[in-house]
């Protein structure tokens, strides 16, 4: 990515997330400085003309704990931080990463953001982490995530790594109980702004949680099959979560019709 896209993604990332932003003493892409120290920056398209402020007294929070050179990636991310979607959320996760707007932030052990490729066509999404999630701070890792690799990986279009993959909650509620609705709300702008940085071609909402938070609505799992749904403007396909395979083998058939339409519909939208 050239500096000039580099640093005007930095800047449109701020101004949405409300941040006020930067110093450009380092080329780690980015080193974001604290809104309670810093004025607002004004910019432009030309990165020669945008006003950085005086950043000797400022409080600087570091996206990466590497010192200088090329920052490291963090463990969620498939890829490194050569790309603007890669670099926004990593920015992204750093702001709200250690939120505390639900009881669910006193409980978790660690915040589970989501995991793969920042560029990726298709976003899968389910309801909350598990316990292994939970230790792991990675979504789907634990048996549900290994069945879940599976599938994707038994289409042959993509490999786990090739796609996004994340819960509504991004912390684990106590005992793996059903997100209440409240802390669905405290979450879902964190959900959307993920899908608007990814900014995928196809979303898979697995579970019902995961579909009814993103369509807004009480039906089942049963009821939203077999069809196409937007959110806002991205096609969105319902599928049961991994979890109910496992303990209900009857699904896998209904799954595997489901994701053959996903990689169908992938098809029709990547060969126009």
């Amino acid at each position: 990515m050239n500096s000039s896209a580099s640093l005007k993604a930095r800047l449109e990332l701020c101004q949405r997330l409300g941040i006020k932003y930067v110093s450009l003493a380092n080329e780690t892409p980015g080193s974001i400085v604290s809104n309670e120290v810093v004025p607002l920056i004004e910019a432009s398209e030309e990165p020669s003309k945008v006003f950085v402020p005086a950043v000797e007294n400022s409080k600087v929070v570091e996206i990466s704990n590497a010192p200088s050179g090329p920052a490291a990636p963090p463990k969620w991310l498939a890829t490194g931080l050569e790309t603007v979607q890669a670099m926004e959320l990593t920015a992204f996760f750093e702001d709200i990463h250690e939120c505390q707007k639900c009881p669910l932030g006193k409980t978790r052990k660690q915040f589970v953001f989501g995991s793969g490729n920042p560029q990726a066509a298709v976003m899968f999404v389910g309801e909350a982490p598990g316990a292994d999630e939970d230790e792991q701070g990675l979504p789907f890792v634990g048996k549900a995530g290994q069945l879940l690799t599976k599938i994707i990986e038994s289409t042959k279009t993509w490999k786990r790594s090739d796609v996004f993959i994340c819960n509504v909650l991004k912390c684990r509620p106590p005992g793996n109980r059903t997100p209440e609705l409240d802390e669905v709300e405290q979450c879902r702008p964190y959900l959307e702004e993920q899908i608007n940085i990814i900014k995928p071609k196809l979303i898979m909402a697995l579970g019902a949680s995961a579909a009814q938070a993103l369509l807004k609505t009480k039906d089942s799992v049963g009821k939203l099959r077999h069809r196409w749904h937007d959110f806002q403007g991205t096609p969105l396909r319902v599928t049961y979560h991994p979890a109910a395979l496992l303990r209900f083998d009857g699904y896998k058939k209904d799954v595997w019709d489901d994701m053959k339409e996903l990689t169908a519909k992938y098809s029709e939208l990547t060969n126009k």
